[in-house]
């Protein structure tokens, strides 16, 4: 089985939930499995340092997961049209795999969820795109043959998944979020198996 690293941050639950639907697209795929992996919080008082084990969820992602992973998916909330300062900063320690190129060639996507309609989720995943680029992975998006893509009037976009989660942070993904985010799964997992990569 090769492994499909779902590496996120989630400070309300819909990240969370959106990198669950992304887990279940690439189960779905003979052969591919999902690690499933978040970032702790960055404290803005640099003596507090977060426990080695989150509380519950997903165990912390290690730079060991991307090095083991055929294929990863990135997702976080948006943060002023930007990724979370959590992806952010775990993304700033993997100079190392950058020095080694242990990245290059694997597929990437990336998923996000914003509060409104037009929150700046497609800047926010171009943003996580750029440093993926700099590690030479391979980008994948949601091509419009996805009929999901042209039905939703929440989240959804040709550069990943995304969820409006609104005002309060509390609305469930949609069906057609839930849909394209295990559209996204199916095609990373489905790509990285074509190409052979993970063996």
């Amino acid at each position: 089985m090769a492994d499909i690293l779902i590496l996120y941050y989630s400070r309300h639950g819909a990240v969370e939930a959106m990198a669950q639907q992304l887990a279940r697209g690439v189960e779905g795929v003979a052969g591919m499995q999902a690690r499933v992996r978040t970032v702790p919080e960055v404290s803005p008082e640099t003596e507090t340092s977060a426990d080695t084990i989150p509380a519950a969820g997903a165990p912390y992602a290690t730079l060991d997961d991307l090095r083991e992973c055929a294929g990863l998916a990135l997702g976080s909330p948006t943060r002023f049209g930007n990724m979370a300062a959590p992806v952010k900063y775990f993304l700033d320690q993997t100079s190392p795999l950058w020095l080694s190129a242990e990245l290059v060639g694997k597929p990437a996507a990336v998923f996000c969820s914003s509060s409104s309609q037009h929150g700046g989720q497609e800047s926010t995943l171009l943003s996580m795109m750029l440093p993926l680029l700099h590690h030479g992975m391979l980008l994948l998006g949601l091509p419009y043959s996805e009929s999901a893509l042209s039905r939703t009037t929440t989240g959804g976009t040709p550069y990943g998944a995304s969820h409006v989660a609104g005002p309060n942070n509390d609305r469930p993904l949609s069906e057609e979020e839930r849909t394209l985010c295990r559209a996204l799964g199916a095609r990373l997992a489905a790509v990285t198996k074509t190409m052979g990569m993970g063996r």
